[in-house]
């Protein structure tokens, strides 16, 4: 990994522990850039049974909003569809599990999970048709967390440890 991957890295961490409630979120993010892994502990089990295609449910987990987004098969089309406006497209600079290195950045294709944090400045984005997009400074980012160029934001939504436990449940904080 290049200085410049690094330093972007380092950067991510701390702008998504910065908003967190306490002043534990700080230190932690830069534990997460001293093992170069994403967030873990604390296991919180979510039903998914009631979220129905197209919508975003938050929950927290560690003071922290995590989104859960069921995605439709047309948010799933307009993935699968090359796009040259995004930072990082292949995720090489995010922070997410290994099992998420890819390009919808999830363990299942119709669910989405990511801290819904902004990577520049840590305020929370907003579902707005196929994007997200952050009022504060319009960091833009796409339905797999993958920043677009547009905004001050440089780095995808960092995405946190979690499992499947059957159909219709997660568990956020635990590895699959």
């Amino acid at each position: 990994m290049d200085h410049a991957s690094k330093s972007q890295r380092r950067r991510i961490v701390i702008a998504a522990g910065a908003c967190a409630a306490g002043g534990g979120a700080l230190f932690l993010s830069q534990q997460h850039h001293a093992t170069r892994s994403w967030p873990h502990g604390s296991p919180l089990a979510v039903d998914l049974a009631s979220l129905v295609a197209g919508k975003l449910k938050t929950v927290e987990w560690q003071g922290k909003p995590v989104w859960l987004l069921r995605r439709s098969e047309h948010m799933l089309a307009a993935l699968a569809k090359p796009n040259n406006d995004l930072a990082d497209p292949d995720s090489k600079a995010s922070l997410q599990p290994d099992a998420c290195q890819n390009p919808l950045r999830s363990l299942r294709p119709e669910i989405f999970v990511a801290i819904g944090l902004c990577t520049h400045q840590g305020c929370t984005p907003a579902l707005n048709g196929d994007h997200f997009l952050c009022p504060c400074h319009t960091s833009k980012y796409d339905l797999a967390g993958r920043v677009f160029k547009v905004g001050p934001a440089q780095a995808n939504l960092v995405i946190p440890a979690y499992r499947f436990d059957g159909e219709n449940t997660i568990t956020i904080g635990a590895d699959a």
